[in-house]
């Protein structure tokens, strides 16, 4: 089966990882993660990952008056560190050539983050796993995705989530909420639809870097979005 796609970016939310824990990985998501991306591999697909910390920790939903906001996102760019060397790991089980490169600088855990060291990972058959956001506080792991996807030069970003795309509302508080096969950069922006910060689909429309969003729920959901099929909301 042929793909449009050579190089995409995949991502992950870490809240996604908990599945009905209210806290850390769990096993069961994690190894239909690792199935998912066997598949794409399968299709001769060139992968790139970002995974949130949110199942540990979320710097910019802190609460906290003592702890500023820097210090609160370094604490989220740790946790995502934290998710992708468990899926290095479990990728590594099942035979997956891995790689972390982290914009977090953390040596003794992580290669440090370089856009030349990734594509020549990439051209040698290495799924790379991006953690440590950009290094930077007040960026989200959307923009740092979104960052990554344009400096590795993915065709795509795969934006993983609850549900099976872009709606006009909360399809889970409104049963009539309409989903969107396609909708533009622009009216995401206008109407503030919740599905990446503004940020990343600024960033997104001003390299004209195709989003796509679907729903992570078997382990064929990702090749299938890929492939066209099942439900899912392109923003171009």
């Amino acid at each position: 089966m042929s793909c449009a796609y050579k190089r995409i970016l995949l991502k992950l939310s870490g809240e996604g990882l908990m599945g009905k824990q209210a806290f850390g990985i769990d096993e069961v998501v994690l190894d239909n993660i690792v199935e998912s991306i066997k598949k794409v591999r399968k299709q001769k697909v060139e992968l790139c990952i970002v995974i949130g910390g949110g199942n540990f920790y979320r710097g910019v939903n802190n609460k906290s008056k003592s702890i500023s906001r820097s210090v609160a996102d370094q604490a989220g760019m740790l946790a995502t560190i934290i998710n992708a060397l468990f899926l290095k790991g479990a990728l590594e089980k099942e035979g997956v050539l891995t790689e972390i490169l982290s914009g977090l600088n953390a040596p003794q855990v992580v290669e440090p983050y370089s856009y030349r060291k990734a594509k020549e990972l990439l051209s040698k058959g290495y799924v790379l796993i991006f953690a440590g956001g950009t290094g930077n506080p007040y960026f989200t792991t959307d923009t740092g995705a979104t960052l990554r996807a344009l400096e590795t030069d993915c065709d795509a970003l795969f934006k993983a989530t609850q549900v099976d795309g872009v709606y006009d509302s909360d399809p889970k508080k409104n049963p009539d909420a309409k989903r969107f096969n396609q909708i533009s950069y622009d009216e995401v922006i206008t109407k503030e639809l919740k599905v990446m910060d503004m940020t990343a689909i600024s960033m997104a429309r001003e390299n004209k870097l195709p989003i796509v969003v679907f729903k992570q729920e078997t382990s064929s959901s990702l090749v299938d979005a890929i492939n066209n099929k099942g439900n899912y909301t392109t923003i171009k």
